[in-house]
């Protein structure tokens, strides 16, 4: 039986019963009480796993692979396969339109609509351009610049996407464990040659595609709050009050979940070998030292599958564009931000260096964080996509200087 001591309002502990600290608790006593055991166990199993340092159960969290989903893990010397999952880099995205919401009132408009975007942008697992008239057909040469590149400008170019859109993104571009793209080079002939990828040319063609589970494309329409930070926020993100939006949820699709499932089998097949117990003797939580060739060949492939779902969800977003513009000619859209919760970042924490994996958990750097110097959010903080549903909405969000508690994390 676990116990969760308050610290706040909407603040808690977990004490692990160990010499450690304990894994910080994000959310109000009725929200604290849906935390089953089980996802309180993996919550206790990752913090006490070797080499984390800090441990956040956010409020959505629940039993995940290992680490539970709705948390935040970090460690200054190892990498952890669990919490970023097999959809590597799964993400938001959103694109804003200038198209008033009273021109898709209209049920004809709307199915025509329909019809143009699953033209171009395929759903259902294993589908990719494929199955569609009007998607991009990707070149075998292309796909595995998109590995190594991510979405660099002769990337963007060849496939239509607006080459600026990469200046929207968290991370336009991952690099490999040598802090070069030397290494994904070499990595991505490695994984050809032993056919790691299973068709690459296939899976290559999922660019553009949504994929199955809970992935989805939804259209918006964007309500300002009425305060002057909201509006103050909305001018940098470029949102528009009363416009219509697209706000989409996909990842890595098949090469993420070749190369997140080759990881855990290689590396539960070497913690067998080497009869090394395992945090909670729980399999997902598998890791390596950072340095070790283990580290290394997750850091390279983590980075390929990121760099798939960054040009995966800017390819969709320009697609989605297109096809509005097929229907409603002479409408612009812009790309608003691209944001992921399935991966592990090097990140500055508690000023030093470390590797903070989200599961189910995406970045929160308020206005002046030292990341964000320089950009277009240097003064708001940059855009936090939460998904919703369709009767209650979805939400931009900014974080607080208290997001620190978090690990800058929601």
């Amino acid at each position: 039986m676990f116990e969760l001591i308050p610290t706040g309002e909407a603040t808690a502990i977990l004490p692990t019963n160990g010499n450690t600290k304990p894994v910080t608790v994000i959310g109000t006593e009725g929200i604290r009480g849906t935390f089953d055991e089980k996802c309180l166990q993996q919550a206790v199993n990752s913090r006490l796993a070797p080499g984390v340092t800090d441990l956040v159960l956010n409020p959505d969290g629940h039993c995940g692979y290992g680490a539970p989903v709705g948390c935040v893990m970090v460690s200054p010397t190892h990498i952890y396969p669990g919490p970023v999952g097999v959809d590597i880099k799964c993400s938001m995205s959103l694109l804003q339109l200038d198209l008033p919401e009273e021109a898709i009132r209209e049920r004809p408009v709307r199915r025509a609509l329909i019809n143009a975007i699953c033209d171009r942008t395929p759903t259902g697992a294993g589908r990719g351009s494929r199955n569609v008239s009007k998607g991009r057909f990707v070149e075998f040469s292309l796909g595995q610049q998109v590995l190594r590149e991510g979405a660099s400008e002769s990337v963007c170019n060849q496939l239509g996407i607006p080459a600026h859109w990469a200046e929207r993104c968290e991370d336009s571009q991952h690099i490999g464990h040598d802090q070069s793209s030397d290494s994904l080079g070499e990595r991505i002939e490695r994984h050809l040659e032993t056919e790691t990828f299973r068709n690459f040319a296939q899976k290559a063609n999922q660019l553009g595609s949504y994929g199955g589970g809970n992935h989805f494309g939804e259209c918006e329409v964007v309500h300002v709050a009425d305060n002057e930070r909201a509006r103050r926020a909305a001018e940098v993100f470029g949102l528009q009050d009363g416009k219509v939006a697209f706000l989409s949820h996909c990842g890595s699709r098949g090469i993420g979940h070749n190369l997140a499932s080759g990881q855990f089998r290689a590396l539960q097949q070497k913690f067998a070998r080497w009869d090394i117990p395992l945090p909670g003797d729980d399999r997902e939580l598998v890791y390596a030292p950072l340095g070790s060739p283990e580290a290394n060949a997750y850091l390279d492939d983590m980075a390929l599958g990121a760099n798939f779902a960054t040009v995966n969800h800017l390819l969709i977003n320009a697609l989605v564009l297109e096809a509005f513009q097929e229907v409603i000619p002479g409408i612009q859209g812009e790309l608003v931000y691209f944001i992921s919760h399935n991966i592990a970042r090097k990140e500055i924490v508690n000023n030093a260096p470390a590797w903070v994996h989200r599961k189910g958990a995406t970045r929160a750097f308020p206005a002046g964080h030292h990341a964000l110097k320089g950009t277009i959010y240097e003064s708001t903080g940059h855009p936090i996509l939460l998904p919703g549903n369709p009767q209650a909405g979805s939400c931009v969000m900014v974080a607080d200087e208290g997001a620190a508690v978090s690990c800058y994390s929601v």
